[in-house]
């Protein structure tokens, strides 16, 4: 089982309030975290992109702002997370920069992973910062999210974010080892070490949460894990409480792991192939049909026309010259900006448009050929 962990190339870690803050006085358990980097640290170093998206802010805050034990109103809430995190970023840069990693803070709400042009630029953003050698920390922006839109939990928004970044394994570290059969304390409990499908027997062994500090429980997590396998990643509940969790995990801690449906790359293409309505038409000369069969991507110099009315991050149909659809894909612009850059060479487009866009008409990654 361990290898599921060690030979994935791109890792999201989930970590719950209750391992991050100790629940009589609601400070930071540094040790812990220490802990946590130096597994980060270590899977980094042989060549895995590591991403954190961690819980914590509110608790942290409601000590801070000696606000009273028990469910928070919103608006406390939020009060909270403001306080919090700064203390925690500031905990999670000093930690990691002792490694000589960059710290990235990304806050995001449910809109930021739904709709499409923000999905694109969150997307993007942490790409970059992979690429760049960076750990990004993400975490709800519970600030601004109101009851209506807010995830409810991070374990979801891990899973959100996993699917979004094409990773291929998500780690949620809880206080708890896995999914039963039971609550673990009843009699004839047993642990589950794989769950091949998420099934309604699956689902109905979930519980809530136990911690006052947590708004996951058993049941956000199978949901978590519904979102994560259908987007190509291998998920892990695991016990986060001894030091080095990641480790253990590796060295056969027990926990449970749900197997993936398919892989990132299958699942993000069919999404854009299958589930999204085409808004507009691209059409491009036989250079661009070429350059994209060969797995490159769609530059505005090999566009010849540009049909209907899309904004950045929607379907669009891509035809070939004699009006055959050859594939589909997100527009990186605008409709009205891609009739302007049509023809001409990306090194124009911050001319012609006034500000500097991405290169590709459609960037590769966000284009599906279609079947002969």
């Amino acid at each position: 089982m361990s290898t599921h962990l060690e030979s994935a190339q791109r890792v999201v870690v989930k970590i719950g309030s209750a391992l991050l803050t100790d629940d009589e006085t609601g400070k930071l358990n540094r040790t812990w975290l220490q802990a946590l980097v130096e597994d980060v640290a270590r899977m980094r170093a042989r060549g895995q992109e590591m991403m954190i998206v961690s819980s914590g802010a509110i608790s942290l805050g409601r000590r801070a702002l000696k606000l009273a034990p028990g469910k928070l109103k919103l608006e406390e809430s939020q009060a909270a997370a403001a306080v919090g995190q700064i203390g925690l970023a500031h905990a999670f840069q000093e930690i990691l920069s002792a490694y000589g990693f960059s710290c990235a803070q990304i806050l995001l709400t449910l809109e930021d992973t739904e709709e499409r042009r923000r999905y694109l630029n969150a997307r993007s953003t942490i790409n970059t910062l992979l690429k760049l050698g960076a750990v990004p920390v993400i975490n709800e922006n519970d600030t601004v999210a109101t009851t209506e839109i807010r995830y409810g939990d991070n374990d979801r928004l891990a899973a959100r974010v996993a699917s979004m970044v094409s990773a291929d394994c998500l780690v949620l570290l809880s206080d708890v080892d896995g999914l039963y059969t039971a609550p673990p304390h009843l009699p004839g409990a047993k642990h589950l070490p794989e769950v091949a499908e998420i099934t309604p027997e699956i689902e109905a062994m979930a519980g809530d949460a136990a911690s006052i500090y947590s708004r996951g429980g058993m049941k956000t997590k199978i949901a978590a894990a519904r979102i994560a396998t259908e987007g190509g990643a291998r998920m892990a509940i695991a016990n986060g409480r001894p030091l080095h969790p990641l480790k253990a995990v590796e060295e056969g801690a027990r926990c449970t792991w749900f197997a993936a449906h398919s892989t990132p790359f299958a699942s993000r293409k069919r999404w854009i192939s299958g589930s999204l309505k085409s808004l507009g038409t691209i059409t491009i000369d036989a250079g661009a049909v070429k350059a994209l069969m060969g797995g490159r991507s769609l530059l505005p110099a090999g566009v010849i026309a540009v049909e209907g009315d899309f904004g950045r991050g929607d379907a669009v149909t891509v035809r070939n010259a004699e009006g055959n659809e050859i594939a589909r894909g997100l527009s990186a612009y605008a409709s009205e900006d891609a009739r302007i850059i049509k023809g001409h060479s990306s090194h124009e487009i911050e001319e012609l448009l006034g500000y500097s866009g991405r290169a590709e008409m459609i960037h590769r990654d966000d284009l599906v050929l279609k079947k002969p």
